[in-house]
């Protein structure tokens, strides 16, 4: 994939703060690429170093071949959506969407024409005439989009677009978003701290920690081998176990974890490396399968006890304490038709295989 964004070695500070601290990425062209973290990790400030809203204190940021070192904002082939929106209430849909173009030397039927083009984009086609504080959350959103594409930026960049949404339109503008980025065919940059979303939406994921990319991978990726416990405790819900290496022997590792005994790992199990000492072992919730009553397991089994139920409708999250072990595994279980739930103090036997399992030393 050609780089149409090149950042090397950037460092941002301000005063004593260590902000960004040696960020190193290429992102791709027509890229779906998201910045994932927690508050303060650092992902706003590189989306505006992108930007030019925030200048560097070391490094360099090329965009699509060009050094971006002393070029302002609306120089850049950038174009940002803020969280905020910022929609002008006193202009309507079409005022706001070609507010862009106002020092464009097209003809006002020109004009015109692209803003109809952008709204049909986003949805809102024959929107342009309503008052913009009249609009809905999501109808807001759009006509940010819109604003932000009718300038046909060569990367559009989005910080927490959707985070003042509620969860059900949300999910419907996760899927919109998708859609558009791969019917304009640009790169697009999101900024998040929601996990879910971030998977759900990207080509690659950056995860950052204090001013720092933890990890940089696809979803399925990060999600299946994370190559830390911190990315791992992030991205999803997590389970750990107090693991121990006995012997590594080339490509095969052999742990002792607590409660599931001896376990012979893959070294791609172990993507921090392995090495001898204690550790832990952590793994998925649907990973994990409740034997009921006259099912065979295909794997290794563990029992236990039933210590918490939490009913979702489609799924059942049971919380089992295995035998030898003090803290309770989070299990993920579709309730098929005829399936019972659980109850809390029942026995019951958990399915594991020793692949999902992932070792950090």
């Amino acid at each position: 994939m050609k780089p149409i964004i090149q950042i090397r070695d950037v460092h941002k500070y301000y005063g004593d703060y260590h902000a960004l601290r040696g960020i190193n990425v290429d992102i791709g062209e027509g890229e779906f690429f998201s910045l994932l973290g927690p508050s303060g990790c650092g992902k706003t400030t590189l989306l505006r170093t992108i930007a030019g809203f925030e200048d560097l204190s070391q490094g360099t940021i090329h965009i699509d071949g060009r050094l971006m070192e002393g070029v302002p904002p609306n120089k850049r082939p950038t174009n940002m959506v803020f969280q905020s929106y910022a929609i002008f209430p006193h202009l309507t849909v079409a005022e706001n969407v070609g507010f862009g173009l106002r020092r464009d030397p097209r003809t006002p039927a020109q004009k015109a024409a692209a803003v109809e083009e952008a709204l049909e984009m986003v949805g809102l086609k024959g929107y342009g005439g309503r008052a913009a504080h009249a609009l809905s959350g999501g109808q807001r959103q759009r006509v940010a989009l819109a604003r932000a594409l009718i300038l046909k930026p060569r990367v559009l960049l989005l910080d927490e677009p959707l985070s003042a949404l509620d969860k059900k339109l949300r999910e419907q503008m996760q899927s919109e978003l998708r859609r558009l980025q791969r019917q304009v065919g640009i790169t697009f940059i999101l900024v998040t701290h929601d996990q879910e979303e971030a998977l759900i939406m990207s080509d690659r994921i950056a995860v950052m920690f204090e001013g720092q990319i933890a990890q940089l991978a696809p979803p399925q990726e990060l999600y299946r081998r994370p190559v830390t416990r911190q990315v791992a405790e992030f991205i999803g819900v997590m389970n750990f176990l107090p693991a121990s290496v006995a012997t590594v022997n080339g490509a095969r590792i052999d742990v002792e974890v607590a409660g599931l005994g001896t376990v012979e790992l893959a070294a791609e199990q172990c993507p921090g490396g392995a090495r001898s000492g204690k550790g832990s072992v952590g793994f998925r919730p649907e990973t994990l399968t409740i034997l009921f009553e006259g099912e065979t397991p295909r794997g290794r089994v563990a029992e236990g006890t039933v210590e918490e139920v939490t009913y979702y409708g489609d799924m059942t999250y049971y919380g089992v304490v295995p035998d030898g072990v003090d803290v309770p595994l989070t299990i993920s279980m579709r309730n098929l038709v005829g399936r019972r739930v659980l109850e809390r103090g029942e026995r019951t036997r958990v399915a594991w295989d020793p692949a999902a399992l992932v070792l950090f030393c």
